[in-house]
């Protein structure tokens, strides 16, 4: 595995304290640092001191999430997901989440920051899953963080009693995201990155949410480019975020599942509670995913998103899909028309994940992008480890300069204003191309989700 390649260990003086990471073979790491402290349904506060020495030899602990309660292996789609980038990994959860991995040039001075934010449907997901290790950014110059943040109903319950309390509702793991990008920006440079040198980069939630923050002009100047995988660009209506006072009558019916009858209580609860009442919840209503995700609070969302994209920031924008993503035509759809208006490269992720006839499965470039591809059951070939140097070299470029293209890399083009063109990344090689609509419909209606 790739995480076991600790040769020694470092100590490092910042202005939040002292820690002491792991040195590897590539890069130095710093696992767990923590970036904020926040109470259950409160907003995070910055972390700007730690006593004593910080242990940032280990990873930290994950946002408490249903299936840390309720694995429900019995799904075939669950079952293939554990098996991708879960097996044999022991986590912990805890309330207290919010936590960053840095990984850093054993040299690093003003290096590029690249700032990620995993996905998993706004319910799930550790910033410390399998293919996430920044070794190999790391050892193109960049200073990779990865981030946790709040996930679930820990991070996006609405009430009104919030609003009353704080002028705003709901988005608690939204604003965590925004907490860290605040944090890395004004603590990077004592780990060797520039702070005023962000890239944002996310897939599926993870994506989304850097979607969402790229349209609030209030977020200005605080990070430089956004790359978005699997969830760039402008959904259908019915899935796009909500206000926040409409999703409260779910919540509700949550906290009475949970048997509690105030926040106060909720607050108070055991993480068994609930967790159980996301089960009763689930079992009963089918609409869980379009209430456990950012709203619309006036604050960290303005306003309705189909209005806010048509200005998003200013920034240098990149964006990819799979062959075989959640709705894999929609998903190339609304990324190529955001590419075309923002002037974005696009690439279309097209080598079918060997081992198995899950295709390019939503999330299968992930090992690409981080290098992580022995970390894998998978027989991957020399055309995967290939395509994986090109998409890390690219993403590397990306975040120094806002062009992904370099020496001895086939040339990327931005999309056009007619048909977008996309870099294709296929079993041939890479090459700009187009996307095909008519196997990610076939791919839609006939493969679907992966399956174990």
């Amino acid at each position: 595995m790739h995480r076991k390649e600790i040769i020694g260990s470092v100590t490092l003086s910042c202005a939040c304290g002292t820690l002491r990471g792991n040195e590897r073979d590539r890069c130095l790491e710093y696992l767990g640092v923590p970036y904020a402290r926040a109470e259950r349904f409160a907003y995070a506060k910055s972390v700007e001191r730690w006593e004593g020495l910080l242990d940032a030899t280990r990873f930290g602990s994950a946002c408490p999430q249903n299936r840390g309660w309720y694995e429900h292996l019995e799904h075939p789609t669950r079952r293939f997901y554990k098996r991708e980038y879960r097996e044999g990994a022991e986590y912990t959860y805890s309330e207290d989440c919010l936590n960053l991995n840095i990984y850093t040039p054993k040299d690093a001075k003003s290096c590029p920051v690249l700032l990620f934010f995993h996905g998993g449907g706004f319910d799930s997901g550790i910033n410390c899953e399998d293919p996430f290790d920044g070794a190999g950014l790391a050892s193109r110059g960049l200073v990779a963080v990865f981030a946790n943040y709040r996930v679930g109903p820990l991070g996006y319950l609405t009430h009104e009693e919030i609003q009353k309390e704080y002028g705003r509702d709901g988005n608690f793991g939204l604003d965590d995201q925004l907490t860290a990008i605040r944090w890395v920006k004004a603590h990077i440079r004592d780990f060797g990155g520039d702070g005023e040198n962000i890239t944002l980069l996310g897939q599926s939630a993870g994506a989304i949410s850097i979607q969402y923050l790229c349209l609030n002009p209030a977020n200005e100047g605080l990070f430089r480019r956004a790359a978005m995988l699997s969830g760039g660009g402008l959904f259908p209506k019915f899935a796009l975020p909500r206000r926040a006072e409409d999703t409260r009558a779910y919540w509700l019916e949550y906290m009475r599942d949970a048997g509690c009858g105030s926040l106060g209580e909720l607050k108070a609860a055991s993480l068994d509670s609930l967790f159980e009442a996301v089960e009763k919840m689930q079992r009963k209503r089918s609409d869980g995913i379009y209430h456990t995700m950012p709203v619309i609070d006036g604050l960290l969302i303005p306003g309705p998103v189909d209005r806010l994209i048509r200005n998003p920031l200013p920034l240098d924008y990149l964006i990819g899909y799979t062959n075989n993503d959640m709705y894999a035509p929609v998903m190339a759809f609304i990324g190529n028309r955001f590419a075309k208006a923002n002037g974005a490269y696009v690439y279309f992720f097209d080598l079918n994940a060997p081992g198995d006839d899950n295709r390019a499965f939503h999330s299968s470039d992930l090992r690409y992008v981080f290098e992580t591809l022995d970390g894998s059951w998978r027989p991957y070939r020399a055309r995967d480890y290939e395509a994986s140097k090109q998409m890390a070299d690219y993403l590397a470029n990306f975040a120094r300069s806002g062009d992904p293209n370099g020496e001895d890399l086939p040339e990327w083009k931005k999309a056009g204003k007619g048909l977008a063109r996309v870099l294709h990344i296929g079993p041939k090689g890479t090459a700009m191309g187009r996307a095909s609509y008519g196997k990610l419909t076939i791919n839609m209606l006939t493969k679907g989700d992966p399956k174990g």
